[in-house]
């Protein structure tokens, strides 16, 4: 599905010099590296603050215990997604409510949102699903309007720019009250082990995350706030440090690798590509289609027969995993997320993927499907 040995080879000697330069400084924990990466990526977002942490399920962890939610508040997120968004709100004891997406763009679904709103919701996480902005503007006014906190999971969308009605653009993640995001090996900015981070422009918020992920410290030995162990170590930021600086090319790979999947599949009528908002960027993070003839999963096992990764992200909708069942929900609520769970198929999707590898993986697809 990546292939990070041939990204790799392209920046050897910079990793290589880097990683050997920090093990020799013996500054493996907050070191230089780290604080370099922070300004750098604080520069690169046009965002006020960065918060660096272990990883991107901590960072979300970590946002929520910032805002000072408690037990029982209720939380929003869309049903489709990875269950560390969820996994974390039941974690700190606060009320998980799932709602449905959009079919065409797979983020969440405004209307539902609005109906899902009570007494005790007090924040919104949208999720940036495979490499695009959910609508954020909806989701502001509406947070204005019923005085919710919204944390943006942009694990998927880091580099997508959203633009707003009056013209102005800001990066994925540094729209709301805070915005978090992991850099996991294969996200479209990836360290070589688990790292992640927590982005806003609230200087009081701020500081309270700093002290979160180290112990709740901010004068050693001395705990202000209840805290955690989660820091970004110093080898990961040095090579995000170089990776950070080839995002935007990283980014455009994987766009031109879109174009020529989707130019490749849009006349066939099995087939739906990736659909592409009119208020944010794609940075393809995952390139996903949908499967409409019920053969998804016979062409899931056809492509691994033919030596071609392939994913279902994912399987089974949040609302029905064993560990987030709950008698509030009801099916009629997620009938677009239980259809996606029947017919969506994630494609190889890199920064080195080329034509010829292309042309095969569509080939095998198309005649699969034609016949």
């Amino acid at each position: 599905m990546v292939d990070l040995l041939g990204q790799y080879d392209k920046i050897q000697e910079q990793i290589d010099s880097k990683i050997l330069e920090v093990v020799k400084s013996g500054a493996y924990i907050n070191g230089p590296e780290v604080h370099s990466f922070q300004k750098e990526l604080e520069e690169y977002l046009g965002v006020k603050h960065v918060i660096p942490c272990a990883n991107g399920t901590d960072a979300l962890q970590i946002a929520m215990m910032g805002l000072d939610l408690k037990p029982g508040d209720e939380v929003i997120t869309a049903d489709f997604t990875f269950a560390a968004t969820v996994e974390v709100i039941a974690l700190l004891q606060l009320t998980p409510v799932l709602v449905d997406v959009e079919k065409d763009t797979f983020n969440m679904d405004i209307e539902a949102l609005k109906k899902a709103i009570t007494p005790k919701t007090k924040a919104i996480v949208p999720v940036h699903l495979y490499g695009q902005c959910a609508n954020m503007e909806a989701i502001l006014e509406i947070a204005k309007k019923h005085n919710l906190f919204v944390i943006e999971d942009t694990a998927q969308s880091i580099g997508a720019d959203y633009a707003f009605k009056d013209g102005s653009v800001k990066k994925a993640g540094t729209i709301g009250i805070a915005g978090t995001t992991s850099f996991f090996p294969s996200k479209n900015l990836g360290c070589y082990g688990d790292g992640g981070a927590i982005f806003t422009n609230d200087d009081e918020l701020a500081h309270i995350l700093r002290g979160i992920v180290n112990h709740g410290m901010y004068k050693r030995y001395y705990h202000d706030v209840v805290g955690v162990n989660s820091r970004l170590d110093s080898i990961q930021a040095a090579i995000l440090r170089i990776k950070l600086r080839e995002l935007d090319t990283y980014c455009e790979a994987r766009k031109k690798a879109a174009i020529y999947y989707s130019n490749a599949f849009t006349s066939n009528k099995n087939i739906i590509t990736p659909a592409i908002s009119s208020f944010s960027s794609h940075v393809f993070h995952q390139y996903t289609l949908q499967i409409l003839n019920g053969k998804r999963n016979e062409l899931h096992q056809h492509l691994l027969d033919n030596g071609i990764p392939n994913a279902i992200y994912y399987p089974v909708p949040l609302h029905s995993q064993k560990a987030y069942m709950d008698t509030r929900y009801n099916e009629v609520d997620f009938k677009v997320t239980n259809e996606l769970m029947d017919t969506v198929i994630s494609l190889p999707m890199h920064t080195e993927l080329d034509t010829e590898q292309q042309d095969f993986i569509i080939k095998t697809i198309v005649d699969f499907i034609n016949n």
